[in-house]
């Protein structure tokens, strides 16, 4: 049963208005079916508007931000609980020790690099949740081109292509993973 999905997402909110509007509907969502957020901690970009969005909601939301980032990006301090760790490492190993699911937003660099150690922990048996990219106006497309290309080759087996759900809206999103999608 998913208590918890940890949302990886941008510092930063792009430039098409789907992708905060997507992350405006997910935070809602989360909190009108009583699920908590575990997200990054940030009070920027797509992060502090799914934060907010859950807080808006009366959701619990719970970040994790490495103090590298808190004057950086400026921890969001309004949050429900805020987790300051040492390093990246610590903030991911957090995140997954705290969530049941994993939702992707879009994202850049540590998005990505979030995204792929969950599956990596998924393909290697160190864990067993959902890992689902929210593929808002087609965001993520030409990375799972890449990833069927990676099949093809021979890089990548078909199992573990299999393990990257993916949805096209934040009512499949919620189906995938389980939980109730009635409106919100």
């Amino acid at each position: 049963m998913v208590q918890n999905v940890a949302v990886f997402c941008a510092s930063a909110n792009g430039v098409d208005p789907a992708y905060c509007a997507a992350a405006v509907e997910l935070g809602a969502a989360l909190a009108a079916h009583s699920i908590g957020l575990v997200y990054g901690g940030s009070n920027v970009g797509l992060m502090q508007t799914v934060a907010n969005a859950a807080l808006a909601g009366g959701g619990r939301v719970v970040g994790v931000i490495p103090e590298v980032l808190v004057g950086m990006e400026v921890a969001h301090r309004g949050v429900t609980e805020l987790h300051i760790v040492d390093t990246m490492h610590t903030r991911k190993a957090l995140m997954a020790k705290l969530a049941d699911a994993f939702v992707v937003l879009p994202g850049g660099f540590g998005t990505l690099e979030e995204v792929f150690e969950m599956l990596t922990w998924q393909a290697l048996k160190l864990h067993a949740k959902p890992v689902l990219l929210l593929n808002t106006s087609g965001f993520y497309d030409r990375l799972l081109a890449f990833l069927d290309h990676a099949v093809e080759q021979g890089m990548l087996k078909q199992k573990n292509r299999e393990m990257v759900l993916v949805a096209g809206s934040v009512e499949e999103a919620l189906t995938l993973l389980g939980i109730a999608a009635t409106s919100v």
